[in-house]
């Protein structure tokens, strides 16, 4: 029996084949358009290692106009192989989010003489240009290449001035009590440090952006105080670090700001959970303000003492940092025995670092007050988030908090340690169980085929 096909039904058999043939080519030929003009990837690694943070981001979009980096290297290193690339895969992850940011190489032996010229020292050794300014990169990584763009984007060198003569915390000091470490992190985001002695100095500069008083040990003389009473006057900016212990002679410019500090220690429970000293009051409550904004690090305050301020009308106040939402303040002796009060503590939650506010001859005037100067001393400085939290507030100090701290991404550990009994049993799986398996596979099929 036969099945009888018309000339009609087999035209339009060969119509819609054509037609299908036709739709899959335009399908193939839109595909690839679509992937040679779209580019799209996805970071699937541990903790996003081949994509930049959103801080590198964010420091980026500060950057108009086009950023030229020169890298010097050879083509073949004996010790890292391909340099070239290493380079160019890095500074792609810029690139995807700055499309104008340039990347050429030059090759040392090729050119010693542009080489020279650029004094470099190493194979691989790169020279960041914007705006006329440039600086050498020899590291290859993020923290090292945006804090560099980061320095860059600064229009001037923003200088940092913090008060010294009296025992106070040094911002370029190596003590465990001292900040260098601190110093040192400002310098390496573009700003200028150095110390500024009243005694000897006639006021403060007009240039710097920004003075630090970290809890001075002796009292001030009356004509050093009167100059920084004049410093905030005038709308100088402030960072003052307030332990508690007196205040040795800067009483004037707490009550300039309208502040209330109260004696004792902040006591925070939740420390002890932690295996942490009572002492350490516990930061995770953030105000709304510029320094705290999308901030969710968890932050440390050794020995803090509480903010409290009575508003006066000219400044606009901020509470930046809650801690103790179950302690209180000790007003009594810190010893074995620290229970609450109720008839002479404070019960938290409490305001341990306030941002202040206002306008002074048609300039706006910055003034950061924290009750804690332990938080970013050597010692301190690398628990949570206290150096993110104090760049932002040097940043915001400087008028420059669009551009924020970036820390190095922490490395997952992809290490797979296997104890000898697995290794074993891993070994001998796939030396004797595999191989095997394998010929009784090859065994069986054979027999089978051995019977037809």
């Amino acid at each position: 029996m036969s099945m009888h096909i018309d000339k009609n039904f087999r035209l339009r058999l060969l119509v819609q084949n054509v037609f299908f043939v036709l739709l899959l080519l335009a399908a193939v030929g839109l595909i690839a358009y679509l992937a040679l003009d779209t580019h799209k990837q996805w970071d699937i690694t541990q903790n996003a290692h081949h994509t930049i943070s959103e801080a590198s981001r964010n420091v980026l979009k500060q950057l108009p106009g086009e950023v030229t980096i020169t890298a010097y290297a050879t083509k073949e290193d004996p010790r890292l192989g391909d340099v070239r690339k290493l380079i160019a895969d890095f500074v792609s992850l810029y690139q995807n989010v700055k499309p104008d940011l340039r990347l050429k190489f030059i090759d040392p032996v090729e050119r010693p003489k542009a080489t020279r010229e650029a004094r470099i020292q190493a194979n691989g050794e790169m020279v960041i240009s914007y705006q006329g300014r440039s600086e050498h990169l020899t590291t290859l990584n993020e923290q090292a290449l945006t804090n560099l763009l980061m320095r860059l984007a600064r229009s001037h060198i923003r200088l940092v001035m913090f008060l010294d003569g009296h025992g106070e915390r040094s911002l370029t000091g190596i003590a465990n009590h001292d900040l260098g470490d601190f110093g040192n992190q400002l310098m390496q985001k573009g700003f200028k440090v150095n110390s500024l002695n009243l005694a000897i100095a006639q006021d403060v500069p007009k240039n710097a952006n920004l003075l630090v008083i970290a809890q001075p040990q002796v009292d001030l003389l009356p004509g050093e105080v009167a100059k920084l009473k004049s410093h905030l006057e005038k709308g100088g900016n402030l960072l003052w670090l307030i332990d508690p212990e007196p205040l040795h002679g800067l009483q004037p410019l707490a009550e300039f700001l309208g502040l209330t500090l109260t004696d004792g220690t902040v006591i925070d429970p939740d420390a002890q959970k932690l295996n942490l000293a009572p002492t350490m009051a516990l930061g995770a409550a953030y105000g709304m303000h510029a320094v705290t904004q999308n901030f969710s690090l968890n932050t440390l305050f050794p020995f803090a003492r509480q903010i409290g301020y009575n508003e006066p009308k000219e400044w606009h106040i901020t509470p930046l940092v809650e801690t103790a939402q179950r302690g209180w303040v000790e007003t009594g002796k810190l010893d074995e025995k620290i229970s609450f009060d109720k008839n002479s503590d404070i019960p938290g939650p409490i305001t341990i670092a306030a941002a202040f506010e206002r306008q002074v001859e048609n300039k706006t005037q910055r003034v950061v007050v924290v009750g804690s100067g332990a938080f970013l001393s050597n010692t301190f400085l690398g628990n949570g988030g206290n150096l993110d939290l104090g760049i932002n507030m040097v940043n915001w100090l400087a008028s420059d908090e669009n551009l924020i701290s970036v820390q190095p991404k922490s490395t997952m550990d992809s290490n797979l340690v296997l104890s000898r009994g697995w290794v074993m049993v891993i070994g001998f799986g796939f030396l004797m169980v595999l191989p095997l398996a394998f010929l009784s596979v090859a065994g069986v099929i054979w027999w089978r085929r051995r019977k037809l």
